[in-house]
């Protein structure tokens, strides 16, 4: 397992050093150096906001191809909610799932039908009085490692149930060995996933040692394609693998998630900015009498993800059209208060001290002091120009020794004043006056 892993990459030939991305990036992972923007791994989140923004598309996200399905014997296409919004006028699932079939998958299990049962362990577990209120959703892994690193104390809120796509991979490994036979390692799932954090979240996992999904391949690659598969099927082609209701495709748009729990006291709100705003007023407890807090990166929900097609707006359109045909859900877990214990994290959310200034708690204090003088030095315009996002951020680079205060072009250029003053007041000191 990689350590560092990102699916959000750099492309430095198409990069000229704007400042787009390092004023939008939630944990200040990026900075301008040299002329180029460089992203430090261990604060990166893989968010796609950087991609989202930047406007020479300089940043890109990595993923799966298709051409991955041949490493396995069996191929199992696990297609994210956020899939069906990508298509105009459609009523009925089939044709999107029979498509994948005819791209080269072996089956289909849909993710909306995993997050009914997911939906359905929330609820059971709420209902026990088990987890911490508000429980924060786990389902975006991009909200889950902002936690992570930002926002320590509210690490025990989240939700601890793997995501839909992870129950999704472990539900059609477990059919597809009983129907086929073959080992595990045979067995491939590929998510069709609508954002970077999803691939990242499959090589480095939260809550879990290795995933059950074995790619992710983007729903930009792979909508050409199945586009055209799908324009060619005759109603007497399709096959009933629609298995998700009402509840289970609501999870592609924002609130679809909290809706599910059938409860009245919760929030749902989109887009990293004001996902950064609500987790510091609930770590203030200025947000008190909620449940359930449904969080997402991406404008509108996963249908905004970078690597859909589509108009995140234009997709809930279609979203809520498609949602007129269904039964309400089609999943449900085994009767019983308990959890299936697979659906559930193997270990605790644990705080990421990548921000923290030192191990020495002692050089800590004095670094932030430092910090705060340097700052204090400084315009406070937060104009980016230095190559960091904020004056307290490029405080902090100078102190850790990254930059150089002169690398501020108003304290470069206040030092060029005071250095022309002085050779002014040299010359006038020196040379003589000229007689007339």
């Amino acid at each position: 397992m990689d350590k560092f892993f990102h699916s959000v990459t750099l492309d430095e030939s198409k990069c000229v050093g704007c400042t787009n991305c390092i004023k939008r990036c939630p944990t200040e992972a990026i900075r301008v150096r040299n002329g180029k923007a460089v992203i430090t791994s261990e604060r990166c989140i893989d968010c796609g906001e950087c991609i989202r923004v930047c406007p020479h598309h300089a940043k890109r996200a990595k993923h799966d191809h298709l051409s991955m399905l041949d490493r396995f014997t069996y191929k199992i296409a696990l297609p994210a909610p956020s899939l069906y919004g990508q298509f105009n006028n459609l009523d009925d699932q089939d044709y999107v799932l029979t498509g994948l079939k005819k791209l080269g998958f072996d089956d289909v299990v849909e993710v909306s039908g995993a997050a009914e049962l997911v939906s359905e362990a929330t609820r059971r577990l709420m209902d026990a009085g088990k987890l911490k209120r508000p429980v924060i959703s786990s389902a975006c892994p991009a909200i889950v490692r902002l936690i992570r690193v930002r926002f320590p104390d509210l690490c025990d809120h989240v939700l601890p149930l793997l995501s839909p796509m992870e129950t999704a991979a472990t539900i059609a490994k477990q059919e597809a060995m009983k129907k086929t036979g073959l080992p595990e390692e045979e067995i491939g799932c590929f998510f069709i996933t609508p954002c970077p954090a999803k691939v990242t979240d499959i090589r480095m996992p939260i809550g879990i040692e290795r995933s059950k999904v074995d790619g992710a391949i983007a729903i930009s690659e792979i909508f050409p394609q199945l586009s055209n598969k799908m324009d060619k099927l005759h109603p007497d082609e399709l096959e009933p693998l629609s298995n998700s209701g009402i509840i289970g495709v609501s999870w592609a748009t924002s609130g679809g998630e909290s809706s599910a729990l059938l409860k009245e006291r919760y929030l749902a709100a989109d887009g990293i900015e004001n996902v950064i705003r609500v987790l510091e007023e609930i770590e203030d407890e200025r947000i008190g009498e909620l449940d359930f807090i449904e969080l997402n990166a991406c404008t509108g929900g996963c249908v905004g993800g970078v690597l859909c097609v589509e108009n995140p707006y234009v997709a809930v359109a279609r979203l809520q059209r498609l949602r007129r045909y269904l039964p309400v859900s089609q999943n449900h877990l085994e009767s019983g208060e308990s959890v299936p214990e697979d659906m559930n994290w193997e270990g605790e959310l644990e705080f990421s001290n990548v921000l923290t200034l030192s191990d020495d708690l002692a050089r800590a204090m004095e670094m932030m002091m430092e910090i705060d003088e340097v700052e204090a030095s400084l315009p406070g315009l937060d104009c980016g120009a230095c190559g960091a996002p904020t004056c307290r951020a490029f405080a902090e680079d100078v102190v850790r020794g990254n930059s150089q205060k002169a690398d501020c072009i108003f304290v470069l250029r206040k030092q060029i004043q005071q250095f022309a003053d002085s050779i002014s007041n040299l010359d006038g000191g020196i040379l003589p006056k000229d007689p007339d």
